[in-house]
């Protein structure tokens, strides 16, 4: 397991220990710069080892998921310890620099949800840089660079590293990795993380293991949720007969998400979660700030108060006769995360009181739903545990 006390890391002592790391194992440790974000900030790769087997391992995708920059120093200083002869590791150490130093106040108090909403910052879907341009749209310099590095290692493996701010750990892969499954609940339990078993963010895929989902390939019709090689670089990897593991960890653990027991009613709360999520974007769509350009900032709410309610109507039409209590609770959740993230970005942009009262009653939602705080080295152990069992699955 990580060590107890371990923290978040940021994109700059990142660099620092990458640089440390490299200058005590200058034959097996390099770094270098592979690109710059939209503001000029270093995109820097850590590589580890010169075998022949390359595993690419991405950090800091999302900035309101903050785990991953740490989990990557972990797997390196663990790489250049125990040396494989086989396998390369390079470890891009923060995809999103950007947007990780709009948040990087969460990072230096206390880990309370209060104070994570307060500095949240999630970019609007075409700002994130794991996924690819719409046609006729320029690539950021974050996406291109990734792409750039993709086709420049061919890796077998690609692990995403990203986190979940209140619900349980999960994993999605673009193919299967046989034993990963078992591997992974096996750490999972050691940690005490529960397993999404109804993850609502791939739950019409398959699933052959507790909280691992199986993306499906790109010549899956349309309806099934198929994520084509030009939309991600997950699927990206797939040119060069690469896997992708998104690998996903939580800051507050919510054990009722690995639940399969049949829920009592499942309609009427699909229906009061959904009445929720549509209310909750009403009541804050009065209270957007008007001459406030807010950049980003802006962009992602305004993108969060047009898809939710879309959202909150595929709930209603969605069939939850028999649904699981891990699967509502994963659409109450949302309902309550939702509105939860608009808030805290309303709030940044100044946005009256009432803002920053449905972020505090937002928080009080998320510990009525039973949310208790993961350590981050929990959080860590629970991540690279998964790494090392994609790799694994590999060999």
């Amino acid at each position: 397991m990580a060590r107890a006390g371990l923290r978040y890391t940021g994109a700059g002592r990142a660099e620092a220990v990458a640089a440390w790391l490299a200058a005590s194992a200058p034959g097996l440790c390099r770094v270098r710069r592979v690109g710059r974000s939209r503001e000029g900030r270093p995109l820097t790769l850590l590589s580890v080892g010169r075998g022949g087997r390359q595993v690419l391992v991405v950090a800091g995708p999302h900035p309101n998921e903050p785990v991953g920059t740490a989990t990557a120093l972990h797997l390196a200083r663990r790489a250049a310890r125990r040396a494989d002869p086989g396998l390369t590791w390079h470890f891009l150490l923060c995809l999103d620099p950007d947007g990780a130093a709009l948040t990087a106040g969460w990072l230096t108090g206390p880990p309370s949800a209060r104070r994570h909403f307060r500095h949240f910052y999630r970019p609007a879907v075409e700002g994130q840089p794991e996924w690819l341009p719409i046609a006729g749209a320029d690539s950021s310099s974050e996406t291109a660079a990734l792409v750039g590095l993709i086709d420049e290692l061919r890796p077998d493996l690609q692990c995403s590293l990203h986190g979940v701010d209140a619900g349980g750990a999960f994993a999605q892969l673009t193919d299967a990795l046989p034993g990963f499954g078992p591997a992974f609940a096996r750490a999972a339990a050691r940690t005490g993380i529960p397993l999404e078993v109804a993850s609502h963010d791939a739950y019409f895929w398959p699933s052959p293991g507790p909280g691992v989902y199986l993306m499906p390939p790109p010549q899956a019709p349309a309806g099934f949720g198929a994520i084509e090689e030009a939309d991600s670089t997950w699927a990206y990897a797939w040119r060069y007969g690469g896997v992708t593991a998104v690998l996903e960890v939580p800051m507050w653990a919510v054990p009722a998400v690995a639940d399969r027991r049949p829920h009592p009613a499942p309609g009427t709360a699909v229906r009061a979660a959904a009445r929720r999520l549509v209310a909750g974007c009403e009541r804050l769509a009065a209270e957007v700030p008007e001459g406030v350009d807010g950049g980003p900032l802006r962009r992602a709410a305004e993108w969060y108060l047009e898809v939710s309610p879309r959202l909150a109507a595929d709930w209603l039409a969605e069939p939850v006769q028999g649904a699981s209590v891990a699967r509502v609770t994963g659409i109450e959740l949302h309902a309550v995360r939702a509105p939860l993230r608009i808030a805290a970005l309303l709030a940044r942009l100044g946005a009256g009181p009432r803002a920053a009262h449905a972020v505090a009653e937002g928080c009080r939602e998320l510990r009525r739903f039973g949310a208790r705080r993961v350590p981050v080295d929990r959080q860590v152990a629970l991540q690279a545990a998964a790494v090392r069992a994609a790799v694994a699955a590999l060999t």
